[in-house]
């Protein structure tokens, strides 16, 4: 008899007890979502969740704190900071809980090319993406300006010589258009902006445009059909070339590696004087060179920055970067939160697990070679 490509009974109760020896072990700073652990387990006989309920502030650190008991018989894991990787030697599966990976490059887990590394790419891009829109429209609408002068004089009539100008026409080049450089993307091609897009590998056709990472239903640029021209390359010409294309916006959405680092210094600033581009950083803090950012805006290279991250991070009080109210806004590495960022990393646990089951790549796979 043929083949009709539908799973038989006997077929699918084998691959829903391929978990059945399999222990995933989270790590959040949230408290154990019972329902969710019993629907794993429900669905995949002998599978089993060991949620580990950590604070913010253990969270965000190498683990030294849950007992080695607890890492017994542990296949799997979910979490931000590395765990000893003595504690894990049946490990065959990382999900980091964040779009980098930076503290785990080193480690012997992730040097350890049986183990597949997934990243939580897609968590972050619709939040992300209005903290980039909203910081830029609050500075260049003057909002602050107008609440200081409200607050201070009761009125802020007198400054109605400011001027705004709105966004239909400008061009937006996004440097990394990864998961969250596409919902950037779309906000502002809404907004009426043109959009030019930067990527390490080349992507000529429509097929290589395309993103297959998660992400939030209804959000990002999945095809890859909304910036009206692509740049691509792994040279500082390369990138320099993208800066040179007349952008009134940069937003530097890359992965931090070695060849990114300070990526943006004063060769690029006065690339960028040409039109005097309004710069966002949303990605990290060392890819732009902070004395040069300090002399650009000073000189009045650039119309302004909005910072996400900095370098140093955080900022010593005082530092010039925080006395630039007009010019400059700096908040302490918070656009990624919403109260829904740990439901998408759950939704990619889930879709990775049927992945596995079903033999077909996972999502979110980590690039070894680059670091992401």
């Amino acid at each position: 008899m043929g083949s009709t490509g539908t799973a038989s009974p006997s077929t699918e109760e084998g691959n829903l007890d391929m978990f059945k020896n399999d222990i995933l072990m989270i790590h959040l700073p949230l408290p154990p979502d019972q329902a969710w652990i019993d629907k794993l387990e429900d669905k995949y006989p002998g599978f089993k969740v060991r949620w580990v309920h950590r604070s913010w502030e253990d969270y965000g650190r190498f683990d030294q704190t849950t007992a080695p008991s607890e890492y017994e018989g542990v296949t799997m894991l979910c979490s931000f900071h590395p765990h000893k990787a003595e504690l894990l030697p049946k490990c065959k599966w990382v999900q980091v809980t964040s779009a980098g990976a930076e503290p785990w490059l080193q480690h012997p887990l992730y040097l350890n090319k049986d183990v597949v590394f997934c990243t939580a790419n897609g968590c972050h891009p619709p939040q992300i993406a209005e903290w980039v829109m909203g910081t830029y429209l609050m500075l260049s609408h003057h909002f602050l300006a107008y609440h200081d002068a409200a607050a201070q004089k009761g009125q802020s009539q007198v400054l109605r010589h400011l001027t705004t100008v709105d966004s239909p026409g400008m061009r937006m080049g996004i440097l990394g258009y990864g998961a969250i450089g596409r919902q950037v993307a779309r906000v502002a091609s809404a907004l009426g902006m043109e959009i030019y897009a930067y990527t390490r590998r080349p992507k000529p056709t429509p097929e290589s445009r395309k993103d297959d990472s998660y992400h939030v239903p209804g959000t990002g640029d999945p095809d890859g059909v909304i910036p009206a021209k692509w740049f691509s390359g792994s040279s500082r010409d390369d990138i320099d070339d993208f800066l040179s294309q007349d952008l009134d916006i940069l937003v530097v959405c890359l992965p931090l590696t070695e060849s990114t680092k300070q990526v943006i210094g004063r060769k690029q600033f006065e690339i960028l004087s040409k039109k005097k581009t309004f710069l966002s950083n949303v990605a990290r803090g060392q890819h732009v060179d902070t004395e040069a950012l300090v002399e650009a805006l000073k000189e009045g290279k650039i119309r302004g920055a909005a910072l996400d991250v900095t370098d140093p991070e955080p900022l010593p009080e005082g530092h010039e970067l925080l006395k630039m109210p007009g010019k400059c806004f700096v908040t302490p590495h918070v656009s990624w939160q919403t109260p829904y960022y740990f439901e998408r990393v759950k939704a990619i646990v889930e879709e990775n697990l049927e992945r596995m089951r079903k033999g077909e790549r996972m999502v979110n796979v980590m690039d070894r070679e680059n670091g992401y």
